[in-house]
């Protein structure tokens, strides 16, 4: 058997097919708006065949689903990876969630119009969403064993990320820094009395 060949540092491997078609429709939808997107267009812009597209999305619903999917799947691996860097600490789960979600809410401008996308187009996609969310809530309590602050630090990072959803984010920088200021502040005393 031969040797395995390793590709150059700098040559990195071209993104899937299904992986340029979703990141397509996700710009697609941010730059010409969740009603205008089609899949002639989104075809168009991941440089693939109308055919192409269909063989991995056979219909728009199908692809709204994988933008939805993948966006979850995306902020569940993030929320692993921080947990991880941060150890086995008694709120390191807590503290990975409010890292994850706050760099998610930042970086999410315009607003993650390929969930929102799906969201307009198919309601009944909220519920993967809410499905999600409560599993997420749920694995934060177990970790922490602390429910109270659980649910705050869970209700203020949901917060944030609905107004930058819909674009109503009210909240300067320096007010959304002393809203986590206080955030770490609670969960910091329950870490000290050893109860998180």
């Amino acid at each position: 058997m031969g040797a395995v060949r390793k590709l150059p540092p700098t040559a990195l491997p071209r993104p899937s097919a299904r992986a340029r078609i979703l990141s397509a429709a996700a710009d697609l939808a941010r730059d010409v708006g969740p009603a205008n997107l089609s899949l002639d267009a989104v075809a168009a812009r991941a440089g693939v065949s109308k055919g192409g597209l269909l063989y991995h999305f056979p219909a728009k619903l199908d692809l709204l689903e994988a933008l939805v999917g993948d966006h979850l799947e995306t902020f569940d691996r993030d929320l692993e990876t921080q947990q991880a860097l941060l150890g086995a600490g008694p709120a390191a789960a807590l503290h990975a969630y409010l890292d994850v979600s706050l760099a998610d809410c930042r970086k999410q401008t315009p607003p993650p119009a390929g969930v929102l996308a799906a969201i307009v187009q198919h309601p009944e996609m909220l519920k993967p969403i809410k499905h999600f969310k409560r599993q997420i809530l749920d694995r934060l309590k177990a970790d922490t064993g602390h429910d109270a602050t659980t649910l705050v630090a869970f209700l203020v990072m949901e917060g944030l990320r609905s107004m930058k959803l819909f674009d109503a984010d009210v909240l300067s920088d320096e007010e959304t820094a002393t809203a986590m200021e206080a955030l770490r502040a609670m969960i910091g005393r329950i870490e000290e009395a050893g109860g998180v």
